[in-house]
């Protein structure tokens, strides 16, 4: 017969007891965690500011902070822009702020958080929204086509985090959510400026999130898929203009390929009152985020394949052409009608 010690019973007892307590605070540990992610929290008399906010999915997110009682500050760089996002923002009787900015430049936003701060008192909540969409072949982009993608959707996102960081540690609080992309997780070709961009911004936000957590700021990292938010039209088309932008148009006016701005706006905004850390958008993200993070090469190919698809560059020029400019027989189509419906609904009339 064995004979077991005192001394190994009491530390088998130890162990298990250590095992035991562990379990319970790891238990504890991922309900709290998941009364957070389905707690939302009160945004009443916050005060929000929204980068491009002015039109598209920016101005269904003022739309939807409005709806919940919030202060909204919003900017752009066109004046009558903002001036006509205002008049449609007070209708309600909102509270709301609005002056032109040029993200791109840090003493612009750094005026601009300061104007923001003298109207409504501190930023509590900022949505880095704005960006700017260039559709074409690689030879039809210029350096200035990248930098312009990176100065507006990585460095304006830079810098205005910058302005309001130092108010939202001080207060213990805030939440900024930074608008990346699935175009941030998988490069698509003829997009490869605004892809760039878009995975500097994603990278950005992923690490602000781990390092001013211990600050009590909760950072969302946002990838939607394509929307109905009009945006098209203002877009910049290169190359062949027109057939680049009508298979553009179509993707993100078709039901099945995009959806709604205000029913992104609403997810949108309810993943930032959980503090949720990430959020992508639309099921043909979803799965294309999927299909990508198991089979990276496998989705590459499939894009390479796609790319031999698509309009060539139809010329050598590298002169572009807003979306408005590029209309044909199919932009104007039913097939487009949501679009253009969206292009009325959301502010975006040509700049």
């Amino acid at each position: 017969m064995a004979i077991v010690s005192r001394k190994t019973v009491m530390t088998g007892l130890a162990v298990s007891g250590a095992a035991t307590a562990a379990a319970a605070v790891g238990s504890v540990l991922v309900a709290r965690a998941l009364w957070n992610s389905m707690r939302l929290e009160d945004f009443t008399g916050r005060t929000v500011l929204i980068t491009g906010g002015t039109r598209g999915l920016g101005l269904a997110l003022s739309e939807e902070f409005v709806r919940l009682g919030c202060r909204v500050a919003v900017c752009a760089r066109d004046e009558d822009e903002v001036r006509r996002a205002l008049t449609l923002l007070q209708r309600s009787g909102a509270q709301v702020f609005g002056a032109a900015c040029d993200v791109s430049k840090q003493d612009e936003v750094n005026s601009f958080v300061a104007r923001v701060n003298d109207i409504f008192g501190p930023v509590d909540v900022l949505v880095n929204n704005a960006g700017v969409i260039q559709v074409g072949p690689l030879e039809s982009q210029t350096i200035e086509d990248f930098r312009e993608a990176m100065d507006i959707m990585f460095y304006g996102q830079v810098y205005f985090t910058l302005a309001v960081l130092p108010q939202m540690r001080q207060r213990g609080r805030g939440n900024i959510a930074n608008i990346s992309s699935i175009g941030g997780k998988i490069a698509v070709p003829h997009l490869l400026p605004y892809s760039a961009a878009k995975f500097a911004s994603a990278g950005f936000s992923e690490g602000l999130t781990a390092e001013v957590a211990k600050d009590g700021i909760r950072v969302t990292t946002v990838c939607p898929g394509l929307m109905r938010t009009g945006s098209y039209q203002n877009a910049w088309f290169k190359g062949d203009n027109e057939k680049e932008y009508a298979w553009f148009s179509l993707g993100a006016a078709l039901p099945i390929t995009a959806i709604d701005a205000h029913r992104a706006a609403r997810s949108i905004v309810r993943a930032i009152r959980r503090g949720q850390v990430e959020i992508v958008l639309s099921l043909p993200a979803k799965l294309a985020a999927f299909v990508h993070g198991v089979a990276p090469g496998t989705t590459v190919r499939l894009l390479s394949l796609t790319n031999r698809l698509m309009p060539g560059t139809g010329s050598r020029s590298k002169e572009r052409f807003r979306g408005y400019d590029s209309e044909s027989s199919i932009t104007r189509s039913p097939l487009t009608a949501l679009g253009r419906k969206a292009v009325k609904r959301l502010n975006q009339k040509p700049a």
